[in-house]
């Protein structure tokens, strides 16, 4: 089972499991010792102290830190092959291809619908955990999901579809203002 799934695995049964894991992982995996590792991970040497001993519990970004750490020392770094694009139905469907060609590699493109700025945040997350190579969003959530990924996110810039929907927006309202009876 690769790194990646141990830490999360263990994480998710108990604070006892993640720690004689993270243990194991670093000890017999890596072949660090904790303040390598700990150097490695760009986490304070006693924050990793306090997580393997139980003091502490580990934030998401912590954990995070931790499984990129050990990708990395273990050669495990994810290279993606694909390129996802976070939106609402209706902007998915405006994607005509699935791949392109870029620099001579084809690279793939993965859709997520979200219809909320919370599911746009939660398939971004599932998008890097997939292995995307990078991410297109709103720009309304692009700030946000660009804290949480460590992978690029770029904002999708529909500028004629903006065009579109103001003249359509300004024509329904004149339409409307059209069928008032006269005052």
């Amino acid at each position: 089972m690769p790194i990646e799934e141990r830490i999360m695995k263990a994480a998710l049964e108990s604070n006892s499991a993640l720690n004689s894991t993270l243990k194991k992982i670093i000890k017999d995996d890596l072949r660090m010792s904790i303040s390598e590792f700990s150097e490695a991970a760009r986490i304070p040497q006693s924050t990793l102290y306090k997580l393997l001993s139980g003091n502490r519990e580990p934030n998401l970004r912590t954990l995070r830190d931790i499984i990129e750490a050990a990708r990395t020392i273990k050669g495990e770094q994810i290279s993606g092959t694909f390129i996802a694009v976070v939106g609402a139905k209706p902007v998915l469907d405006t994607i005509e291809r699935s791949s392109m060609k870029i620099k001579g590699k084809t690279i793939n493109i993965r859709e997520y619908p979200a219809a909320s700025m919370d599911e746009a945040i939660i398939s971004a997350v599932q998008a890097e955990r997939d292995g995307a190579m990078a991410l297109v969003c709103a720009p309304i959530v692009s700030t946000t999901i660009g804290k949480i990924l460590r992978i690029p996110v770029r904002i999708m810039k529909p500028s004629s579809s903006v065009k579109r929907a103001i003249l359509e927006a300004a024509m329904k309202y004149m339409d409307a203002k059209a069928g008032e009876a006269p005052e």
